[in-house]
């Protein structure tokens, strides 16, 4: 049921789990604040520039308080926000409701149906949003395929994950996207941190809070060897676990046996694997074939955006009873044999756990931020096609960085310039 408050921030519309539950929010999103302070840099910019008056800004992000923060960051620049969830399992209900308190249009609580995800991600629209901010191209799909009206109107967008950026690149090929839209995740500063130490550490720490289970000596299957897979690869093999790396692609296959691991075809991998964690963004990468191999008592969980990865319906299709045995933990029946799902197949690390660490979703968001500045100041220069962060900005978030964490690195001289910009000195 949509909701409004009236205060110092003027009106606002919100439908969350429970307006009660904001002091709770407001303290995880203080937390998050004091641990991101490249994005506390900017935001000082924003509040003193207010480059986006009388803008609003649509977003679709997992709705935790390190979004917050980036939703604050953007508000303090003069943006009106609304915003949802991009997974029905992601959103912090506390968090929800204090995005609310604070002055943001919020649509979001955890646990929605399929329908009501799509209802939230329309209120959205609704606003008629100048910038949009997505995670996995739900809302850019959404404004394409129904909401085609509300398109003159959008300057471009921002995405941030490689689901997402996979997806608007198809729509690019075939011409059918209808605005500019920057690629935070190709960003150095996002996917050398945020794909590889994120995930890795998330991925990890949400199995760990769910199942309550070791790591050490046991095998652990990453299924796909980008730099999410590599960073859960990593981390699990320095909790002591046997690691298999499956991949169709050769030069990251061999990239992962070169790093140290085994790699095999799934099918073999089902045999022998403890974990099983998907990071691919494909679709079927554990289905019907695979399950029958597993042993009793192997865990499944996904950590690619949607829930695709593990094919849920050959694995419903093939239990003869499933009851939940603990929080975010689903138990199988195949015969004499059990298989455990987590968090219901979605996105492990948000599902289970409270996702990325706040100092790596500081420069990824900052990259959001700035990316939305960008779009902001050059969207009637740009094309209808899908663009990388400028190296600038990423060097200025590398920097930005660095210093924050007491960092100081060397400079070129102005002869190492000559030299590397002159190609008459050689031996």
């Amino acid at each position: 049921m949509i909701r409004s408050i009236k205060d110092q921030f003027g009106e606002r519309m919100y439908n969350v789990k429970d307006i009660n539950l904001a002091p709770e929010g407001e303290k995880k999103i203080e937390w998050a604040k004091q641990h991101m302070p490249v994005l506390g840099l900017i935001r000082k910019e924003f509040k003193k520039e207010k480059p986006f008056k009388g803008i609003t800004i649509g977003m679709a992000l997992h709705l935790e308080a390190k979004t917050a923060v980036l939703a604050e960051t953007l508000m303090e620049g003069g943006a009106k926000i609304a915003i949802t969830g991009c997974n029905p399992l992601s959103t912090q209900d506390d968090v929800a409701a204090a995005c609310a308190k604070k002055g943001m249009h919020v649509y979001a609580w955890r646990g929605e149906t399929t329908e009501e995800y799509y209802e939230n991600l329309n209120k959205v629209l609704d606003h008629n949003p100048d910038i949009i901010i997505d995670d996995g191209c739900d809302l850019i799909f959404l404004l394409h395929t129904q909401r085609t009206e509300l398109l003159d109107n959008i300057m471009g967008g921002c995405e941030e994950t490689t689901t997402g950026i996979i997806r608007l690149k198809a729509m690019e090929r075939e011409g059918a996207l209808k605005f500019p839209v920057m690629d935070v995740n190709d960003a150095y500063t996002k996917y050398l941190f945020d794909n590889r130490y994120g995930t890795g550490q998330s991925a990890i720490d949400g199995i760990i809070r769910t199942t309550n289970l070791l790591i050490a000596g046991k095998t652990v299957v990453v299924a796909g060897y980008g730099w999410c897979g590599k960073g859960v690869a990593m981390r699990a093999k320095g909790m002591g676990a046997n690691v298999v790396v499956t991949e169709v692609n050769p030069i990251r296959a061999l990239e992962a046996k070169m790093d140290g691991f085994r790699v095999m075809k799934m099918e073999d991998a089902a045999k022998i694997g403890d974990i099983f964690i998907t990071t691919t963004g494909c679709k079927d990468v554990i289905r019907k074939e695979h399950m029958l191999l597993m042993k009793d008592g192997a865990i499944l969980c996904n950590a690619g955006h949607f829930d695709n990865e593990i094919n849920k319906r050959d694995l419903r299709e093939l239990a003869t009873s499933v009851r939940v045995v603990r929080n975010n933990i689903e138990e199988y029946k195949l015969g004499d044999k059990k298989l455990y799902l987590l968090g219901e197949g979605r996105l492990v690390n948000l599902a289970c756990a409270d996702g990325h660490p706040c100092e790596v979703m500081d420069m990824s968001f900052a990259n959001q931020a700035l990316g939305a500045k960008y779009i902001l100041e050059n969207h009637d220069k740009l094309e209808n096609k899908v663009y990388r962060i400028p190296y600038e900005q990423d060097l200025r978030i590398a920097s930005l960085k660095l210093k924050s964490m007491g960092v100081e690195i060397d400079e070129l001289t102005e002869e190492q310039k000559k030299y590397l910009e002159d190609w008459r000195e050689g031996t």
